[in-house]
């Protein structure tokens, strides 16, 4: 017979477990998981942002202001100069991103093929109709 190491954990009890850690992840503070600007600003100074291009520079700069537009008002000073950060740091991705040349008869980088090709069988005598009445 097959022991068992330890309490078997039904899964009820497992996603009452994870919702509750998912809950009480929520608790901590901001501050405990991220740098607020005055600790960061003191402890090291800000590294240069990427080199981009004008183009570049333009769209980080487009998509910071549509982002503020947005939802400008829910974001703090510091939060703002982080984003504009992050929007400069995304740019060097997309740019890579879009220096594959695709034409549009390209085919997809992946496709859906089942993992298992069963063979066709012929339809069964009873599923064909003869067309006589009885």
């Amino acid at each position: 017979m097959k022991e068992k190491n330890g309490p078997v954990l039904s899964r009820r009890e497992f996603a009452q477990r994870a919702a509750l850690l998912s809950a009480t992840a929520s608790f901590a503070s901001a501050e405990a998981v991220f740098p607020t600007a005055t600790e960061a600003g003191t402890s090291q100074a800000e590294p240069p942002g990427p080199n981009l291009s004008e183009a570049g520079k333009a769209e980080a700069d487009s998509r910071y202001q549509q982002i503020l537009a947005l939802y400008g008002p829910r974001f703090d000073e510091a939060q703002k100069s982080e984003l504009k950060k992050m929007c400069a740091e995304l740019q060097p991705s997309l740019d890579n991103l879009r220096s594959y040349a695709l034409q549009n008869g390209d085919a997809p980088a992946l496709y859906l093929k089942p993992l298992v090709e069963r063979e066709k069988r012929p339809p069964s005598p009873a599923a064909t109709f003869t067309g006589e009445h009885s």
